[in-house]
């Protein structure tokens, strides 16, 4: 049966759910202007005193305002866009083409059933969250 990218998406969603996956995309950007804004305000205000001091709290509050943002994997892919999503299935593609399946349960089990395309379809998903999102993966082993 050929695989269209909903199939992949549904399969992604599947197993990412299974191990728990949850993902943040990093905000380093805003958090190092924050702890560059406070050391140049600290360092205006206290010298070079003022610098050290205002650093560590704009970091502090930079680590602050990006933390806890962690969403589950599955509704990342679903809000994926048609291009995205299509990237994605490229990858899974070459790892999924050769097998023998006749329906969405019967693929989901075959894949549940094998570590090695366990690993190969995480692996995949884990760069693409990495890469292409810059995202913090977190998931159950």
């Amino acid at each position: 049966m050929p695989l269209n990218v909903d199939n992949v998406m549904q399969l992604f969603c599947h197993l990412s759910a299974q191990k728990e996956m949850k993902a943040a995309v990093k905000h380093s950007g805003s958090g190092a202007l924050l702890a560059g804004a406070g050391a140049f305000i600290g360092g205006l205000m206290g010298g070079p005193p003022g610098i050290a001091v205002g650093g560590a709290l704009g970091g502090l509050c930079g680590a602050w305002m990006t933390s806890g943002q962690f969403r589950p994997v599955p509704q990342i892919l679903l809000e994926l866009p048609p291009a995205e999503q299509q990237k994605l299935y490229d990858e899974a593609i070459a790892i999924l083409r050769n097998l023998d399946w006749t329906d969405m349960v019967q693929l989901t089990a075959l894949v549940m059933g094998n570590a090695s395309l366990q690993q190969k379809l995480l692996g995949v998903l884990m760069n693409y969250l990495s890469k292409e999102l810059r995202a913090e993966i977190q998931y159950r082993e």
